[in-house]
């Protein structure tokens, strides 16, 4: 069966309003196919169960931050530029989309193990983009030439999430944006040769 591309993102946007403001426990298949405008049968169609919503919603959200992300690793600028490129796209994805960032970084740690596992084989590219960002760092001297890339992308991913976790924790109440400059300024103090 061909499936509609549109209906299936109006479904994704749809489950992400309905998640957010529901939590993914009560957000029903049915409260989202009324968000969507569709019948609940449509779903389905789309998607095996709430558990599968879920992780497209994080497959196609997070295609948003990788895609942003391979455009800077591919730009002739710094290491310094794209990590700061890097740290201030993921705040501007989601403190415009405040639905998505309560998704991102409230339910879907409420999932369970096989979820998270599905959701962690998803952020894999983004994390190797991140990666690559590092090595070419200590390629070109920018970066401490010692530098742990496994323990240097925890510490910049963890940072990036923490601080967006604080945030939605705070009821977004101040510009994400505005913290950018100083988060970069604190990994590269870290991070540096």
């Amino acid at each position: 069966m061909k499936r509609d591309k549109p209906k299936y993102k109006q479904i994704v946007d749809a489950a992400v309003i309905v998640i957010a403001e529901n939590g993914y426990h009560q957000a029903q298949v049915s409260k989202i196919a009324k968000e969507a405008g569709v019948a609940d049968g449509t779903i389905y169609l789309y998607f095996k169960n709430k558990e599968d919503i879920l992780v497209s919603v994080f497959r196609e959200k997070m295609a948003i931050f990788v895609d942003k992300l391979r455009e800077v690793v591919e730009k002739d600028i710094t290491s310094s530029e794209k990590l700061f490129k890097m740290i201030d796209n993921h705040f501007k994805v989601l403190q415009n989309d405040r639905h998505l960032a309560i998704v991102t970084q409230l339910e879907l740690r409420q999932s369970g193990k096989e979820l998270r596992l599905q959701i962690n084989e998803v952020l894999k590219e983004y994390l190797g983009l991140l990666d690559a960002i590092l090595k070419e760092g200590i390629e070109n001297g920018e970066l401490e030439k010692d530098l742990d890339i496994r323990l240097a992308r925890q510490m910049v991913f963890g940072t990036i999430d923490e601080t967006i976790t604080s945030w939605v924790m705070n009821d977004q109440k101040y510009d994400l944006m505005k913290l950018s400059p100083e988060i970069h300024r604190l990994l590269m103090n870290g991070l540096k040769a």
